[in-house]
């Protein structure tokens, strides 16, 4: 990755924008959705700066940029159309350490501001490392038509049950699998339907009824060539509710990109056409965890007598026909 991804916490953020037109001002509004910690600095401003000024009670340094006024902030965007002007300003932020960003000069800045879906509080980052903005911008529509306008009232409702769940409902994976339905199913259909007395009720319901605990299980995944287009949705399903994943150097490396982050890896040294650890893997599944082995091509999986004589559950899956 070119680009480093983050998200900086909106409390911490006191921003200075050098410059008073119109993209000074796609800035500043931007800025405006996390924090009105915000100083302008331009003698003169546009009709829409000043608006926003004005409405938001900004503090507006009404000069030019000058030299040794840096200090006091950490975030700086120099929008100003004289680039002799932005190129003193990211020195001096460079020298300061301090986050620049210098409109439409990537090379003059330590960060980029990324195209954004928001669906508050849940938000999607996007770029193309500056690459291809026409290509990053399909790729937003897309996204965005799958999401409904009311998304982030299931993260509300998420966060204001996480601790009754996490008590009722033992076990990581566990977890996931319940929020998965609830979200699925009935009661997300509710939230964003604006019923939220109704889902309330059908989540206390869900937590009343008995739930067992963790299963561990083994699924054993062929890849075929590996090619990561090929994922079948089966494959993915599995991959993303794993809690540890095996696999050696001849898998493509690129599929463990679409492995849970928090689940658990083993890198192998023996080739899985050679040995399939299955002590290891069945260690983990009897501790209540789902393991995939990730397999390079199709081999038939050779016997085990652990394995056979074992009541965890397996399956094996063919992805990348």
């Amino acid at each position: 990755m070119n680009y480093y991804p983050i998200f900086l916490t909106s409390d911490k953020i006191n921003a200075i924008v050098i410059g008073g037109g119109e993209v000074a001002a796609r800035k500043i509004e931007l800025l405006l959705k996390t924090t009105t910690k915000i100083t302008v600095m331009s003698k003169e401003v546009n009709s829409s700066v000043e608006r926003l000024i004005n409405s938001n009670k900004l503090n507006w340094l009404g000069h030019n940029y000058q030299k040794g006024l840096l200090e006091s902030f950490n975030l700086v965007i120099a929008a100003t159309d004289n680039s002799t002007v932005n190129y003193e300003i990211f020195e001096e932020a460079e020298k300061l350490k301090l986050l620049i960003n210098v409109v439409d000069q990537p090379e003059l800045c330590s960060y980029i501001t990324p195209a954004i879906i928001d669906r508050s509080p849940i938000l999607i980052a996007m770029s193309s490392s500056g690459s291809a903005p026409i290509l990053l911008r399909m790729l937003r529509e897309q996204i965005e038509k799958t999401l409904p306008d009311g998304y982030g009232k299931l993260a509300d409702f998420s966060l204001k049950f996480r601790d009754h769940v996490k008590a009722r409902v033992k076990g990581l994976r566990n977890r996931r699998t319940f929020w998965e339905a609830t979200l699925r199913g009935t009661i997300g259909n509710a939230i964003l339907q604006g019923n939220s007395q109704q889902a309330e009720q059908q989540l206390i319901v869900s937590l009343n009824e008995e739930i067992p605990p963790p299963q561990g299980e083994i699924t054993f995944i062929h890849t075929l060539d590996g090619d990561p287009d090929k994922l079948t949705l089966g494959a993915h399903r599995e991959m993303q509710f794993a809690d540890a994943v095996f696999y050696d150097e001849k898998v493509n490396e690129n599929l463990i990109e679409y492995i849970r982050r928090d689940a658990d890896k083993f890198p192998q040294n023996t080739p899985s056409s050679m040995l399939i650890n299955y002590q290891h893997a069945l260690e983990l599944a009897e501790a209540g965890k789902k393991v995939i082995y990730l397999l390079a091509e199709h081999h038939a999986l050779p016997h085990n007598s652990a394995l056979a004589l074992s009541t965890i559950s397996t399956k094996e899956l063919i992805s990348g026909i």
